[in-house]
């Protein structure tokens, strides 16, 4: 059975049901704010800041927060299984809510990208991204909209993992809280079915 096979659940009757799953993708605690691999979660805060939506109540492994993203009933979620493991809480919600993976859009960080830059796809492989390679893996599909966020290439003697878990810049940092609201904006567009044009504004 696929995981996204619609039914009616209960739970969403009320406001009526959750349309659509927006994950920020990061590691939890104080110890990695601000940090490269971050930069989902901080559109995702973005979002939430524009939507009025507070993403403070502990569902699928995560933090969650529900409300209205451009006319559209949205789940907003920041797995706190660790970046390595996000396919675990992804796959909950999903689950949950019978949301197929063309209406899961993923936020998260990409070192191919300076910071400042941000790039949206309709789908595709993880481009060595553990935390999407977990999601593509635990779903058994790539077709995820995602919005990557540029964080800055590794310096030729980084370990990678160091330069992802490094913090930004003051400089950087200002570059990807624009980028963030930006992304956010780019959501707003995603899931009134205008992907094209979010690509055509954001796109960088």
């Amino acid at each position: 059975m696929k995981l996204w096979k619609k039914t009616s659940s209960p739970e969403t009757a009320a406001a009526g049901p959750v349309e659509y799953l927006i994950v920020g993708l990061g590691n939890p605690g104080s110890k990695y704010e601000g940090t490269r691999h971050n930069a989902g979660f901080m559109a995702l805060d973005a979002l939430a800041g524009q939507a009025g939506i507070s993403v403070d109540k502990m569902r699928f492994k995560g933090l969650t927060g529900r409300g209205e993203v451009g006319g559209k009933q949205a789940l907003l979620l920041k797995p706190s299984t660790f970046m390595n493991l996000s396919g675990e809480s992804v796959r909950e919600a999903m689950q949950f809510y019978h949301i197929p993976p063309e209406k899961v859009i993923l936020l998260f960080d990409d070192i191919s990208l300076e910071p400042g830059r941000l790039r949206i796809r309709r789908k595709g492989s993880a481009g060595g991204h553990n935390g999407m390679k977990n999601i593509i893996y635990l779903a058994g599909t790539d077709a995820f909209p995602r919005i990557k966020l540029g964080v800055g290439q590794k310096p030729e003697k980084w370990d990678l993992a160091d330069w992802v878990l490094s913090r930004f810049s003051s400089q950087e940092m200002e570059l990807v809280k624009e980028t963030a609201e930006k992304a956010a904006e780019a959501v707003k567009l995603m899931v009134n079915g205008q992907d094209q044009e979010a690509m055509n504004r954001y796109n960088s």
